[in-house]
């Protein structure tokens, strides 16, 4: 009856483990309401003539002057003679302006120059596309425009572009500028930082921009306002020399877009960090009065920024510039903590009359970490704080810019004023190098927003921002590259701000004939192959069974495009193709379908622009570029598609089984790697097109290809294993026995009996590991292994003196035991079934885990029954024993992770392994990413010694107390009467009084 309460509770401790474990990988998927994706193409039209050949202005600016040259650059090469006549009003604001028609031409009427500008730009905007001018009164809908930097400050170094492996997330401008001594800065290259700048703004306000966003906050601050002046730096520390000349070099640079009429807003996470400054706050209970110094430092050496936006979702290591002593880190984590920060900062701005963006961008667990999705998280973090000067920024999707994502809920919900952040250069589509229309999905989101909240007064659009700026091919916007591929979304979105109504087909059109063509046949050729460009990013870059679906997976919200992880690396992770195929499960062939469809949709794409006659381009040059570009984007298509149909074809193998299934997968397989070499060759190295990573592919497809011949070793290991349960002989069936019955184990072994009880369990361990493991993961074997070899070195040291063959066999036979639970599930097909049902199987994984647990911790129970029975110990002893045992080999894994680093031991078993993202610990970091504490190889260190110092302690006193134990039982003899001496070896009577030499079977004694 006991033991079988001991069976019972090991079995309810295993259900709790998997339990638990089902718990933290919270695997779950809904359908999700995803955008429409609207599309269309204006009709043809020819372009209508400029009615204006010259500008004349009442007032002149530098800001005025600018735009008016927008509007005779437009009309350069016809023969208009109208005049547009500027009249600007005195002490005006805001943007609106009036034309009228004239006998001698145009009137632009505007009560400030702001309005005067805007209705400049507008002019010379028509005039290019070829457009009626537009009379009457104007007023653009939304008041707040914003932009990035662009590609200011950063330099086309193809050596850097070319390796494809920079994911560096620092998006600061001015670090090219920097020295590492006095005079801190180089002033040529803030020359040259200058001008980019300059030339950006000047092209953003012709677009329709009216604010940027410019990163950097601490690298201005001295914090000469904090204590005596040198509290947080002291006198001579680098840091306020450096800054100094920072704000001497930069103010002018970045007031040049105040003076353009631009907002100018200062950019930071929080926490915002310096070596210095985080010792400091170590110190003050109050963090935030030492940020506001700060801020009000910020504001007064750039008196003309507009206020400071603040994200508090991403931060550390991957966001820190090599060399620059500024970092951030992740700890604004609480809603508590979120408006303790924004009723600082906001209290700053109230001095000033400036304004606090703060950005809902997060990405975790709790009301904080799902604010950017979670309507009831974003008014536990933000209801109720009421403030003017606060301004919240949302992405419009719910979740990051991806497609095959519902429209952003949190963006109805809330009275603050609000602004909706877009990305005109997808990331996760290409970086740009793919023809990528977004004007209609962006026109469509923006005018459901506005319906859904009058608060809304802003966007803010991406250029050049958003992921790693190197990862992607060598494209700066309005510098180097084909940029003007995603400048279509830029210029889109400034139309769409001011007139949300507007018609997409007409902006793309209109766009198309500025950059590309007026030639009305041409234009309708690009038009409609722009038409056709989401279906084929969707097509191509997606698996629509699987991305319509709301994913959750370890307390996170996986993004639609998980089998290309993070920008550019087709994944070939169990973890996420087996979780792919099972949210796709019945729709494979439709999934397969479609990547063939993408396929088509880019031949029919690059057939359409090479059709179109030379002659009519603007530039035969950029045809060049959008063919190569058209190019790329099929052979790329047809990489994918080739690698999405063998791994969804493989899955479908592991899942049935099926013959059929294996012969597609065998032949997918073949094709996949023919298309997969061609495409390397191709643009391996190309920084315009840089082919995709394909690394982590292979490596799981390597794995992969594995599984057939595991489960044909597993079968056979397992068959010999089975066999060996029958066999007659003492040395193998006594391994066995032992397993099961410890409390029977030999005492004396045959002659062979000892090398058995060590040999065959290791054998059968290294062999069903390897198997296990693809014979491709030397680092889990040694831990695995290492961990095994330990346990039974310090169970051996524990019985010196004695004979260590009934241990042995204990050991060994439990190790059977594991073994052969492992290798049954092995034996169907391969690890890879074994991984595809840990991550989509519940019921699997919980009865495996159940079992697997059960077996592990009967190990413990087992050795501990030995010693008690076999070596005759003490309770105590053996629970000291089993303790030292076991924390041995804690500590020297818990040591060996602590050596190693547990990012880079993670990274390194995750790698051979194949599990988890391959690029996971390249861009993000494993223990950042799941949210690992740092701190758990110390844990583990900590739980090993404690397992170890206690037990050998409770050993040390056991061994001391065993002699005294055993003199007083020699006083007593079995109470049957036979005569045999109670301290017997194993507390039983192995003599008759007559020395027969016959065990006694009435009484068996037992230590207490």
């Amino acid at each position: 009856m006991r033991r079988l309460m001991i069976i019972i509770v090991l079995l309810a401790l295993g259900a709790g483990t998997a339990f638990g474990l089902s718990g933290a990988l919270r695997l779950s998927w809904t359908p999700a309401t995803v955008m429409a994706e609207p599309s269309g193409t204006a009709p043809r039209r020819t372009p209508v003539a400029s009615p204006i050949g010259s500008v004349t202005m009442d007032r002149h600016t530098h800001r005025l002057d600018v735009a008016a040259r927008a509007v005779t650059d437009a009309v350069a090469g016809q023969d208009a003679d109208g005049v547009l006549t500027v009249v600007v009003g005195e002490g005006g604001a805001g943007e609106d302006y009036r034309i009228d028609r004239t006998a001698t031409g145009l009137t632009l009427t505007a009560a400030s120059e702001a309005g005067a500008a805007n209705g400049l730009y507008s002019v010379a905007d028509e005039i290019r596309s070829g457009r009626p001018v537009t009379t009457g009164p104007v007023t653009p809908k939304l008041g707040l425009r914003l932009t990035d930097v662009g590609s200011v400050g950063r330099e086309p170094d193809a050596a850097r572009w070319s390796r494809g492996t920079d994911y560096s997330l620092n998006s600061d401008i001015v670090t090219g500028t920097l020295l590492p001594r006095a005079p801190w800065v180089d002033q040529a290259a803030v020359e040259r930082v200058a001008a980019q700048f300059r030339q950006f703004i000047d092209h953003s306000a012709a677009q329709g921009y009216n604010g940027v966003v410019v990163p950097g906050f601490l690298e201005y601050v001295t914090f000469a306002n904090v204590g005596d002046g040198h509290a947080v730096y002291p006198a001579g520390d680098p840091h306020i020399a450096r800054a100094q000349a920072m704000v001497t070099a930069f103010e002018p640079v970045f007031r040049y877009a105040a003076d353009m009429g631009m907002r100018v807003y200062f950019m930071t996470d929080m926490l915002a960090l310096s070596g210095p400054l985080e010792e400091y706050l170590a110190e003050q209970s109050d963090q935030w009065a030492v940020y506001q110094a700060g801020l009000r430092e910020l504001f007064a050496s750039m008196p003309f920024a507009s206020g400071l936006m603040i994200r508090i979702g991403e931060g550390g290591s991957a966001y820190a510039a090599p060399g620059w002593d500024y970092f951030s880190r992740i700890a604004v984590t609480t809603p508590e903590k979120v408006r303790a920060m924004l009723k600082a900062f906001l209290a700053v701005a109230a001095e000033s009359d400036r304004d606090i963006i703060f950005r809902t961008w997060t990405v975790g667990v709790g009301a904080v970490g799902d604010l950017h999705t979670n309507p009831l998280s974003y008014e536990e973090v933000l209801g109720g704080l009421d403030d003017p000067h606060l301004i919240v920024s949302t992405k419009f999707t719910l979740g990051d810019f991806y497609s095959h994502l519902p429209l952003n809920t949190t963006l109805a919900v809330g009275d603050h004023r609000r602004i909706v952040e877009f990305q005109g250069r997808r990331e996760f589509e290409g970086f740009g190098s793919l023809p990528n229309d977004l004007t209609a999905l962006h026109a469509s989101a923006l005018k459901q927003a506005l319906a859904g909240n009058g608060h809304i007064e802003g966007v803010w659009l991406w250029t050049q921002e958003g992921g790693p700026l190197r990862a992607g091919p060598m494209t700066l916007y309005l510098r180097a590259g084909f940029w003007q591929l995603y400048d279509l979304n830029v210029y889109a979105m400034g139309r769409l701000a001011r007139q949300p109504d507007a018609d997409p087909g007409e902006i793309t059109a209109d766009w198309v004939r500025q950059t590309f063509s007026t030639d009305p046949e041409t234009v309708a050729a690009i038009c409609r192959m722009f038409a056709n460009s989401r279906a084929a990013v969707t097509k191509g870059l997606y698996l629509t069974p699987y991305a319509d679906n709301a994913v959750k997976a370890l307390g996170l919200e996986p993004p639609p495009m998980m089998w290309i992880f993070e920008w550019d690396i087709a994944t070939g992770d169990s973890a996420v193709l087996s979780s792919v195929y099972a949210i796709s499960r019945g729709h494979v062939d439709e999934t397969i379908a479609e990547g063939e469809q993408a396929v088509t949709i880019a031949a029919e794409q690059y057939a359409g622009v090479a059709a179109t006659d030379p002659a009519t381009w603007r530039d035969p040059a950029l045809r060049e570029h959008l063919l190569d570009s058209l190019a790329y984007q099929k052979d790329l298509y047809g990489t994918l598609g080739a690698y999405r149909t063998m791994f969804l074809r493989r899955a479908q193998w592991l899942d049935t089984g099926s013959a059929t299934a294996r012969a597609q997968w065998t032949a997918a397989e073949i094709a996949y790697r023919e298309a997969r070499d061609v495409y390397v060759r191709e643009y391996s190295g190309d920084v315009d097109r840089p082919a995709y990573n394909f690394t982590a592919a292979d490596l799981g497809t390597e794995r992969s290809d594995r599984d057939p011949a595991m489960a044909i070793l597993a079968r056979v290991l397992l068959g010999l294993l089975l066999v060996s349960m029958l066999m007659p002989w003492r040395p193998v069936r006594s391994l066995w026995r032992a397993a099961i019955m410890p409390w029977k184990a030999p005492e004396h072994p045959a002659r062979a009996g000892r090398w058995v009880a060590i040999l065959f369990p290791a054998a059968a361990l290294v062999l069903s590991r390897a198997i296990y493991t693809w014979f491709a993961a030397p680092a889990h074997l040694l831990v695995t292994l290492g961990a095994w070899v330990l346990f039974a070195l310090v169970a051996r040291l524990l019985v010196r003196g004695r004979d260590p063959y009934a241990l042995w066999t204990v050991i060994g036979g439990v190790a059977l035991l594991r073994t052969v639970l492992l290798l049954a599930v092995l034996a169907v097909r391969g690890p890879g079934l074994y991984w595809f049902q840990f991550w989509t199987d519940p019921v699997a994984r919980t009865a495996y885990v159940t079992v697997a647990f059960a077996a592990f911790a009967w190990l413990f129970v087992a050795t501990g029954s030995v010693l008690r029975s076999r070596y005759g110990w003490s309770r105590r002893r053996v629970t000291g024993g089993v303790m030292l045992a076991a924390g041995v080999p804690v500590l020297a894994v818990g040591v060996l992770i602590r050596a190693a680093g547990l990012e880079r031991a993670l990274s390194a078993w995750n790698d051979q392994m194949a599990l988890l993202p391959w690029g996971l610990h390249r861009i993000l970091g494993i223990v950042t990413f799941l949210g690992i504490p740092p701190a758990l190889p110390i844990g583990i260190i900590v739980t090993g010694a404690v397992l170890s110092v206690v037990g050998l302690a409770a050993t040390a006193r056991g061994a001391v107390a065993g002699p005294a134990i055993r003199a007083a039982r020699r006083t007593r003899r079995c109470s049957s009467g036979c005569g045999a001496p109670a301290d017997a070896p194993d507390g039983r009577a192995t003599t008759a009084a007559a020395g027969s030499g016959r065990w006694c079977r009435r009484r068996a004694w037992s230590p207490r």
